[in-house]
Parts: C-alpha cells; sequence; structure tokens
C-alpha cells in the first residue's frame, strides 16, 4: 500500500504475549497480526498439553488449521517461525511458568492480549474464579514486571453487565468484594459454594458474568501502573471477511444452532424477534482489539426478524449431505412455547431417530443432546423456588435487550484509507448471514461445495419422509381425538386441518 499504516507502524516490530490463542478469537488474531503486521516481532503463545499433545506438537497442528490457508498461500509456513510456545495455563499459581520462561517474558514482551476465559455459562463459582477472575490478576501481576510493556489488552464481554437494562463505557462498581469470593472458594466445598452461589452472584445471572466483571476490576486496578484497555464482545460468530467469509471454529451461538438446524435435529429456537442479535464477527473483534473499535457504535443493529423468512431458504439451498431430518428452524417468541414445540418437533424426531440408531447398532445421541438443551433454555418455575436461579442463568439472555452507550474513540483519522474501513462493523449487513451458514458447513460440519449436488437430492429425499411422518402424526393425533370424543373418523374431520394449523404454529 502507498501509505503506511500509523496502527501497522505502532505493532511492526513488538513482540505479543497472548492468552487464549489456540481459542477461537486467538486463532484469528494470529492470522491477522501475521499476514497484516509481515513485521511484527515473536508472538508468544501461553499455552497446555491437551488431549495427551505437548505444546510443541499442537503448534505444529497449526497451519492444518484451514484458517491460514490463505496465509500460507501467500507466506509459506515459514511465516510460523515467529509463533512460540510457552508452557503455562491461566489457571494456575504463576501462570504455570517456570522461571525461566518468566524472565523470557519479563525481558521481551510489548503487548499482551488476554483473551483466555471459561465461557461455560453453567459452570460453578470455583474453576470460573480461578480462571477468569484469577487468571486476570495472575497476568496484570505478569504485566506489572515486564520492562518495555507498550499496551495491555484485556477481552472482556458485552454481558459482564448484563444485570443492567443500559449500560455505560465504564468499569461498574464490583458486586462483591473479590478477596471475599476467593476466599470463598480456598475454603468451601463444592456442594456448600453451589448453595451459596445465588446470593455470592447477587443480580448477575451466571458465574460466568460475575467473574469477567471482577476480571475487569483487576485491569483497572493497573490503569495507572500501565497503559491498558478493555474491549468487550458480545456473542462472537464467524468471520465477516477476514480471512474467508464465513470461517469459524466455534459451535457456540448461532455456528451451533445452525449445525443442529442444517442437520434437521433443532427445529425450534426461543428469541425475541424484535430484540437486536448481539452478535458479532470475529475478525470484527480482532480488528476492534487492535484499533479499540473506534466506529462500534455507528454499526446499524440486525435484528433476527430480518432473517427469519431466509434461514431455512439458506439452509436448504445449501443443505449438509449429513442432515438426519428434513431442516426446518422456527424462532420462538418465549421460552415456554419453546418448551412446548421441543416436545413435538424435537424430542418425538429424536425418540424415533434413537430408536433406529439402535437397532442399526449405532449409539443413540439425539434425546440426550436435546435434554441438554432444553435445559439450557429451561423456564424459573414459580412452585419449585429452587429452580429459579438456574434458569435465569439463561432466560434473560432470549428475550432481554441491553443498551451499551459507547463513547468511541475518534481513531479513524490515523488509519490509511484502505485500511480502516476493514476495521469496523459500519458495513455489516447480516445478509451476511449466508456466509455464516457456509462457514458452518464447510469448517464445523467439514463438509465440501463439491457434496452439495449430494446433499440436495438428500435434503428432498428427507423433504418426503417429513412430509410422510407429519402425516402420521396428524393421523395418529386425528384417531385418537376421534375416539375421546366417540366418534368416527369421517364425523370428526375437522380435526385433521385443525391439528394441522396447531402443528404449525408449534
Amino acid at each position: 500500500m502507498p501509505e503506511e499504516s500509523e496502527v501497522r507502524a505502532f505493532y511492526s516490530g513488538k513482540n505479543f504475549f497472548i492468552t487464549g490463542g489456540t481459542g477461537f478469537v486467538g486463532l484469528c488474531l494470529i492470522e491477522k497480526l501475521l499476514r497484516s503486521v509481515p513485521d511484527v516481532g515473536k508472538i508468544y503463545l501461553l499455552m497446555r498439553p491437551k488431549k495427551g499433545k505437548e505444546i510443541s506438537q499442537r503448534l505444529e497442528e497449526f497451519p492444518k488449521n484451514l484458517i491460514f490457508e490463505k496465509l500460507i498461500e501467500a507466506k509459506g509456513t515459514d511465516i510460523f517461525n515467529k509463533l512460540v510456545p510457552v508452557s503455562g495455563d491461566v489457571g494456575q499459581d504463576n501462570l504455570g511458568l517456570s522461571p525461566t520462561d518468566r524472565q523470557m517474558l519479563i525481558n521481551n514482551i510489548n503487548v499482551v492480549i488476554h483473551s483466555a476465559a471459561t465461557l461455560d455459562f453453567q459452570e460453578n463459582l470455583r474453576p470460573t474464579v480461578n480462571i477468569n477472575l484469577l487468571g486476570t490478576r495472575r497476568i496484570m501481576e505478569l504485566c506489572k514486571e515486564i520492562k518495555n510493556l507498550k499496551v495491555m489488552v484485556h477481552v472482556s464481554s458485552g454481558y459482564v453487565n448484563s444485570y443492567l437494562k443500559e449500560a455505560h463505557e465504564k468499569v461498574y462498581e464490583a458486586p462483591e468484594d473479590p478477596e471475599k469470593v476467593i476466599s470463598l472458594i480456598g475454603i468451601m466445598t463444592d456442594d456448600t459454594l453451589e448453595d451459596m452461589e445465588p446470593a455470592v452472584l447477587k443480580t448477575h445471572p451466571n458465574t460466568y458474568t460475575f467473574t469477567k466483571h471482577l476480571a475487569e476490576h483487576e485491569v483497572a486496578n493497573c490503569a495507572d501502573s500501565f497503559p491498558c484497555t478493555i474491549v468487550r464482545p458480545t456473542m462472537i460468530v464467524g468471520a465477516w471477511k477476514e480471512p474467508i467469509p464465513g470461517w469459524t471454529c466455534s459451535k457456540v451461538g448461532p455456528q451451533g444452532f445452525l449445525m443442529g438446524a442444517s442437520k434437521g435435529v433443532v427445529r425450534r429456537l426461543p428469541l425475541a424477534l424484535d430484540n437486536i442479535a448481539d452478535y458479532i464477527p470475529v475478525d470484527v473483534v480482532v480488528n476492534q482489539l487492535l484499533v479499540a473499535g473506534w466506529n462500534a457504535a455507528k454499526s446499524k443493529p440486525f435484528r433476527w426478524s430480518a432473517i427469519q423468512h431466509t434461514v431455512n431458504e439458506t439452509m436448504h439451498k445449501y443443505p449438509l449431505k449429513s442432515a438426519v431430518w428434513y431442516p426446518h428452524l422456527k424462532f420462538m417468541p418465549s421460552l415456554w412455547l419453546f418448551k412446548l414445540s421441543a416436545i413435538f418437533v424435537h424430542f418425538f424426531q429424536a425418540i424415533l431417530l434413537d430408536m433406529l440408531l439402535r437397532i442399526t447398532g449405532g449409539r443413540p445421541i439425539l434425546i440426550s443432546g436435546h435434554v441438554r438443551s432444553s435445559q439450557t433454555f429451561v423456564v424459573a418455575s414459580d412452585i419449585n423456588k429452587n429452580l429459579q436461579y438456574p434458569c435465569e442463568q439463561f432466560g434473560r439472555f432470549v428475550d432481554f435487550q441491553w443498551s451499551e452507550k459507547i463513547d468511541c474513540l475518534y481513531l479513524h483519522k490515523i488509519y490509511h484509507t484502505r485500511i480502516h474501513k476493514m476495521y469496523g462493523p459500519i458495513a455489516v449487513r447480516w445478509s451476511n448471514f449466508t456466509n455464516l451458514h457456509l462457514g458452518v458447513r464447510r469448517y464445523l460440519n467439514n463438509e465440501k461445495e463439491t457434496t452439495l449436488p449430494a446433499a440436495r437430492k438428500k435434503d428432498t429425499m428427507l423433504l418426503c419422509m417429513h412430509q410422510l411422518w407429519q402425516a402420521m402424526i396428524i393421523s395418529l393425533c386425528w384417531y385418537l381425538v376421534a375416539c375421546m370424543l366417540g366418534s368416527t373418523i369421517i364425523q370428526s374431520a375437522w380435526v385433521a386441518p385443525a391439528i394441522y394449523i396447531l402443528y404449525c404454529c408449534l
């Protein structure tokens, strides 16, 4: 490019220390740095052995990830020599670093990006406090020792203030004394912690938002010691543009339900259609990490109602060869409607398919999968108050609408025009939903474009089977109603269209 970006110039020659580098955001961040900042220094990655593989073996697998396809085509595999694995774990004291490795980081690092976290909404306090809160504290302690630290970037969450209807760009008062919380997990048993959890969390819906909120205070406490910043993305989805539209390796959020919907397994989804979808593409998040997300407030919000009529069209235009039922996804405006419809469109089909799997010697998985999914969206019971807390962990994220008041940093004047256009989400339109679906198809279901003809034939076959199934269900219900009314099938002919209309509403 004829003019150098000041953002690129700032990062040129800098050595990075990244936690969470093997995760969804981390991989995209690494790819972006290697591709867009050719003079970047070393990128040190905090890694731990996993599934019997040492960190050096895990690093060797990086070039196999499809996110690096274009990078390898342009620069070859030697570019990965800039990556340096460092054995450690944010969940361990001293980050699990050896004295030698810690000193190496202290002497060499210029930029720290802390992305590692446990994202499980159902996790109890012990692991979330250890990883999200204490893990951040351990990172900040390391940053205090780094000799030439230029900036520390903390990846937080747009949901840290989810107990508020409207949130501003500031660190809100801590919901609890972090030292008290840390003390509790040190002395209490798991059962006692579980019993105390609602009282500790107060208005926070789950341990994730609670501990990520406390973690922000760990960063804020160091604001006078060295430059540091907090970025709060919401739910992160597949790439918008970079490096490949639709790329994803995450099964969280839309990617997960698209996988299930494309296979015909997930057929209903509880959604408030008029709410703004709190989703942001992973490449936009990465760019915001690097340039402070100057234009986030100007993005046009996407509402689920914008795609409710096209989501099924997209799934049938690009169907899955591995689908097990005819895909048809319907958004449900409330959790109780979702639960009611799930009985008819999830569990009945799951029972049938699991029976077929048993007969053919396979392992039945659909019922248990739907049970787990249903537990995620369970609704609080007014009768049994003990159920109220775990239910609220998720219900708030279905029908609640937050407003984040952002005072955007006015940084665009320092960017080269051709570069800064790639950084803000101003042009994101969810016609890019098709790219997200194609990304799920290619990267999560491992189905190449060459499988589309066979997949479309199977989609037609599944449609015929689905229609036959509907006819059987309606006929069975018709017969049962006729028996209960003591009338003949002909006399109760009105039942069939009534059942069909009701079935379509579910």
